[in-house]
């Protein structure tokens, strides 16, 4: 049964359509206020709910990295039916997956909202234990109360599966391992003191993609959760503008 609030949305509008993809152990709800930003600017919006995600963690740490992405699949077959043109956007691991989706179809531009290449050092990945001896594994996932955002944002997973962070690690191998197949647009947008997703990520990505059309939006003060943080009516109006513009 999927939490309230925890449900996928879509906002019909105009024939270019936005996908917004939303991060590990996140939910939908995390992009709404994204994308109905967007949907007042014309755009046709689908927030997708990746498998396991918005149920119970005891479902989520069932799912593979493959499940994750074939939501991402799914959402993307729905909303290319309905529009001419599809952009994506990510945050954190939903980033990865805009660059993965766009490695594989036929997409407008991406936009990558704190895109994790590199897991920042004081999250603890080198301690991760070996896959064989993660699952039915749980830690704690502390996230302070946010004001002025849906009702479900607060409402996410407070522990992650151990075996789900493996797969994590396994979708950001996966990204650098195709990366130079993207050749889209790409704007980059990233916190200078985001602590789950290290600042050289963004660096990463900018040096890697093959896109002719590239740039790093830098942010100082909204740490990892740039939808929902102080800046996010500047991400949103970067992200609106990049979508928007003739030659990105």
């Amino acid at each position: 049964m999927i939490l309230p609030g925890a449900e996928p949305f879509f906002l019909p509008g105009g024939r270019e359509g936005v996908l917004l993809i939303h991060g590990f152990t996140g939910l939908p709800a995390e992009l709404l206020l994204m994308g109905q930003y967007l949907h007042a600017r014309g755009f046709s919006v689908l927030g997708v709910r990746l498998a396991g995600h918005g149920t119970t963690v005891e479902d989520m740490s069932h799912m593979t990295w493959e499940d994750w992405m074939d939501s991402v699949r799914d959402g993307y077959a729905l909303l290319s039916g309905f529009c001419d043109t599809v952009d994506v956007i990510g945050h954190s691991m939903g980033g990865l997956f805009a660059l993965l989706l766009s490695s594989e179809e036929k997409i407008g531009k991406v936009v990558t909202l704190a895109a994790p290449i590199q897991i920042a050092e004081e999250r603890g990945i080198k301690f991760l234990p070996p896959r064989e001896v993660c699952n039915n594994q749980f830690v704690p996932k502390a996230r302070r109360r946010l004001k002025g955002v849906p009702e479900a944002v607060n409402n996410t997973y407070r522990k992650m599966p151990l075996i789900g962070v493996h797969e994590l690690v396994d979708v950001i191998e996966k990204t650098k391992g195709c990366i130079d197949k993207v050749t889209v647009p790409v704007l980059i947008m990233h916190s200078r003191d985001d602590h789950t997703a290290a600042p050289v990520s963004a660096e990463y990505i900018y040096d890697h993609v093959q896109s002719h059309i590239r740039r790093i939006c830098w942010l100082e003060e909204s740490g990892h959760l740039l939808p929902v943080a102080a800046e996010r009516e500047k991400v949103f109006a970067e992200a609106a503008a990049f979508l928007q513009a003739p030659d990105a």
